[in-house]
């Protein structure tokens, strides 16, 4: 498991990154909001120093779970804000105990980094219990959405709506989830036809093994017994034309082999765990995901937002970190795949974001990235 692994960091190695916090610009703390630099890492036993592929984007605060946008010719980055909950370790996730998020942005990869502070936090959201989870953002007719996973106060994933007229918020959070919304990691995706989709969903701690019924059960196991039956699949919604509601019904998605057979559950290394995204590149649809335990970014194709999705490759291989979760977008022509690590603290609840370019072969595939 990778949330077992340690590495040793040199004086020089740790160099980098804090000189990179230096450069950027750091947020505007409110009144209320502790400061949360990450203090350097610890050196700590291990065969060899990890190299890395790219650097933390940021380094003034923890971040993960980054869903990338352009927005008006700026890239936009809605992360998840990790924090030190003191919470022990478990494989239902309790110790990532977010409380709020902040809004990143730059005008090209590369460039420098602005932390807009605090866009949403966990007190403002009506509803909510505990636990902000990764969240995506969309825009439509000058209103940004913010989608987030939270809690709710039994203890219950569901997934909320904020707006703003500003793409790094504040938000205004509804006074309650989207309806008929579960589980965790909301993904939307806008087609060129004008109708947006909401892709979710996360296995163990995400909860979603415990909707198998189209009922929340709360006693369905974390890991399934069996793993010769078809492995559960994300969820997807159209969304409504005020992008606030579903406007059919929550559908899973398919997900199946070059043989048109479902991926079972004991397939670890393919099936779907969690942090599901969608991109379209040259007329098809990519979904992309974290396979959870084996620790691998992998990918599916289909000529419809809906699926079905075959399966088709890794895109990346993991991460320093239990946790591996990303968003893939256009910039300029190139294509990005924004991802996070653990770099900085060695510790697989405090990550930090990071981006990379990501390439497609002649025949749409995917090259295969080692971060």
């Amino acid at each position: 498991m990778l949330h077992k692994l340690v590495f040793r960091r040199s004086a020089l190695a740790l160099a980098a990154p804090l000189a990179l916090a230096a450069c950027q610009s750091r947020p505007a703390r409110q009144a209320d909001q502790p400061a949360t630099t990450p203090a350097a890492p610890a050196a700590t036993t291990g065969s060899a120093t990890a190299k890395y592929l790219a650097e933390p984007l940021i380094t003034s605060i923890y971040t993960a779970d980054p869903s990338a946008h352009v927005f008006n010719g700026r890239i936009y980055i809605y992360p998840s804000h990790d924090i030190e909950s003191g919470i022990p370790e478990n494989d239902s996730g309790d110790h990532f105990a977010m409380r709020d998020y902040h809004v990143l942005s730059m005008d090209s990869v590369g460039g420098k980094v602005t932390d807009h502070g605090v866009a949403l936090a966990i007190k403002d959201i009506p509803w909510a219990g505990r636990q902000l989870w990764a969240p995506d953002a969309a825009v439509k007719d000058g209103t940004y959405y913010l989608y987030f996973p939270v809690k709710d106060k039994q203890d219950v994933f569901r997934i909320g709506v904020a707006t703003s007229p500003s793409p790094t918020g504040p938000f205004k959070a509804a006074a309650t989830p989207i309806a008929g919304s579960y589980s965790i990691d909301p993904a939307v995706f806008s087609d060129a036809d004008g109708k947006a989709y909401m892709y979710f969903g996360g296995l163990w701690g995400g909860q979603l093994q415990r909707w198998a019924t189209g009922t929340y059960n709360p006693k369905a196991p974390d890991k399934k017994p069996d793993g010769n039956e078809p492995a559960i699949g994300p969820r997807v919604a159209r969304l409504s034309a005020d992008m606030q509601h579903f406007a059919g019904p929550v559908q899973e998605l398919k997900i199946v082999d070059e043989a048109g057979k479902p991926l079972l559950a004991s397939d670890t290394k393919r099936r779907f765990f969690e942090g599901g995204w969608l991109h379209k590149y040259q007329g098809r649809y990519y979904f992309s995901y974290s396979t959870g335990d084996t620790h691998l970014l992998v990918y599916a194709v289909s000529d419809s937002p809906t699926g079905t999705f075959t399966y088709k490759g890794v895109l990346m291989t993991p991460v320093q970190g239990w946790t591996t979760h990303h968003s893939i977008v256009e910039v300029k022509g190139k294509w990005y795949i924004f991802y996070h690590d653990t770099e900085l603290s060695n510790k697989t609840w405090l990550r930090n974001v990071k981006v990379t370019e990501l390439t497609h072969n002649a025949d749409g595939s995917i090259v295969t990235i080692n971060p």
